[in-house]
């Protein structure tokens, strides 16, 4: 889901419609990330709880490490999904329903994350929430991939295909040059460093970047664009024309985009 997309909960229910091609052209995130996470929480076999769960991307890599993972996915089309990616890891659990109507019935976790979605939750409810998963000393990870353009005229020539269907936050919206070594620089409107550190109920605020350049072909890319809300919410015309323009200008240069991919990792623990 992307950052740039804002908080709309009508809108962040689009993703099942296409929950197959969502599973299939997402981008996983950088297993530093998640050897950084469970460092962080240094959870001595405590599970963790995974909100916006999507088809898993981040699921897996989390239980692939053998981390006893609680799932909680919106969208019942996306948890089919998830189940399925999910089926080779008997101690991970999906259940289906908003974060904000998620019982925890007295359970709680080492570890919280949210791959990507961390700006659908309600701003005024979601750090209560994360407080109350959580034991004291528990941790809070929330993690991002941002993209951007490494080739300029690419980044322009797409630019121009945006504007003209009236497009905003596809991933190919903003330069690779934006990104310096900051974590949240360039590419994260919602990054949650203020809000947390406002919040006053967590300590050891911290924050990491990873990235590594990638290449799309145009067929992966155009299914990238097609799970992303701000395409899932144009007019069948208006998202034929977008994708058939972008196919253009990406087929006439060898037939895919170079991208900058980034992993923004912000980490922050309940106090104890």
């Amino acid at each position: 889901m992307s950052a740039v997309e804002g908080v709309d909960p009508a809108r962040s229910r689009v993703f099942g419609e296409v929950a197959e091609a969502y599973d299939a052209s997402r981008p996983g995130y950088a297993d530093a990330l998640v050897s950084q996470v469970l460092a962080y929480a240094d959870l001595g076999g405590r599970p963790a709880l995974e909100v916006g769960a999507g088809t898993g991307k981040a699921t897996v890599q989390f239980a692939g490490r053998g981390v006893p993972l609680t799932c909680v996915e919106p969208d019942p089309r996306m948890a089919e999904v998830l189940r399925r990616n999910a089926a080779p890891y008997p101690h991970v659990r999906v259940e289906v329903g908003g974060f904000e109507e998620w019982e925890a019935a007295g359970r709680r976790f080492g570890l919280l994350f949210a791959a990507t979605c961390w700006h659908w939750f309600a701003p005024e409810r979601r750090w209560d929430l994360v407080h109350d998963a959580l034991v004291p000393g528990g941790a809070v990870a929330l993690f991002w991939n941002p993209h951007g353009v490494l080739d300029p005229e690419v980044y322009e020539e797409l630019a121009d295909v945006d504007r003209r269907f009236g497009v905003t936050g596809s991933p190919h919206g903003v330069p690779a040059a934006t990104f310096g070594d900051e974590p949240g620089q360039g590419g994260e409107p919602f990054w949650p460093a203020g809000e947390c550190r406002a919040d006053g109920r967590f300590t050891d605020l911290t924050a990491f970047r990873y990235r590594q350049e990638t290449r799309y072909g145009t067929e992966r890319y155009l299914g990238f664009l097609a799970s992303i809300s701000s395409y899932r919410v144009l007019s069948a015309e208006r998202l034929d024309g977008v994708l058939a323009e972008t196919a253009k200008v990406l087929d006439a240069r060898g037939g895919g985009i170079d991208m900058l991919h980034v992993s923004d990792l912000f980490l922050a623990r309940r106090r104890a």
